[in-house]
């Protein structure tokens, strides 16, 4: 039998966050009262890759809560389609106040599972907020050092990301100049103009463009995230998340795999990188 799912609420920086609670399977394991906050990828939304994990998490016996970012999916906040690093961690934390607050959650068995640029806030939030016992990525990424390098370990993005933070600045101005500012779309909008795109963006829009889009998940980012985003960097005081454990799941054919060797490598034991195959 399925989990059953509650829709639910809580308030992250007085901003009104709209949530999924899971409960856990009738016919699953009893986990006295663990639960698990998840988090979702850059411009996705509780309903799509969450959920999957939800599904099968509930079904394990945890509690899990699924919740859309701030300026983001259903929840409240403006301007629209930011990505705010900082504000994304204190909805972490956000998320960890509301499971403390329910009478089925133990508050000394809550973890947090953070997807894709998730993957680096999820580690960073746990790293101050000790209520977090442990954390989990998949496929995670650090959303400043993307800014700095793209995918490749080794290369450099800062002449793009010089461009990014000129529109990023035009973005700010046009609050008192009226200009029209296009926001960023970080996937192509059809499947057939993503043919021509890298693997790695192909395998990211036969997602979100084809088996599981989303009507408020328009994959669209405004400018001015990116000179927020900029100078981030989520993993590097991952030493500081023990004696709690680490686990990062990735992929060998992963374009982001060198994100979870990398933030694995700063951590301290004790920790875990999970390679899968594909």
């Amino acid at each position: 039998m399925a989990a059953k799912r509650e829709n639910v609420s809580f308030l992250s920086r007085n901003l009104k966050l709209t949530a999924h609670l899971y409960h856990p399977a009738p016919d699953s394991p009893n986990r006295s009262g663990a639960a698990t906050v998840i988090c979702h990828p850059w411009t996705s939304v509780k309903e799509q890759s969450p959920a999957n994990y939800a599904r099968v998490l509930s079904a394990a016996g945890f509690i899990c809560v699924a919740y859309d970012a701030a300026y983001q999916g259903e929840s409240e906040g403006l301007p629209r389609a930011l990505e705010d690093p900082y504000q994304r961690i204190e909805d972490i934390k956000s998320a960890v106040t509301y499971l403390v607050s329910r009478n089925d959650v133990d508050a000394n068995k809550i973890g947090v599972l953070g997807i894709c640029a998730s993957g680096g806030y999820a580690p960073f939030a746990a790293q101050t907020d000790l209520r977090i016992k442990a954390v989990v990525t998949s496929a995670a990424v650090c959303a400043g050092t993307m800014a700095r390098r793209g995918y490749d370990k080794d290369s450099s993005n800062m002449d793009i990301l010089h461009k990014q933070l000129e529109a990023a600045a035009a973005d700010r101005n046009s609050d008192v100049t009226g200009s029209k500012v296009d926001v960023v779309h970080m996937l192509p909008p059809t499947l057939e103009e993503a043919s021509s795109f890298p693997d790695s963006f192909k395998d990211l829009a036969q997602y979100y463009r084809g088996r599981q889009p989303h009507e408020r998940a328009p994959n669209t980012c405004l400018p001015r995230s990116w000179d927020i985003m900029a100078n981030f960097d989520a993993f590097a005081h991952n030493d500081m998340i023990s004696p709690r454990p680490l686990l990062m799941i990735t992929g060998t054919k992963a374009a982001t795999k060198w994100y979870s060797e990398d933030g694995v490598a700063k951590a301290k034991e004790p920790k875990e990188l999970v390679v899968l195959e594909g």
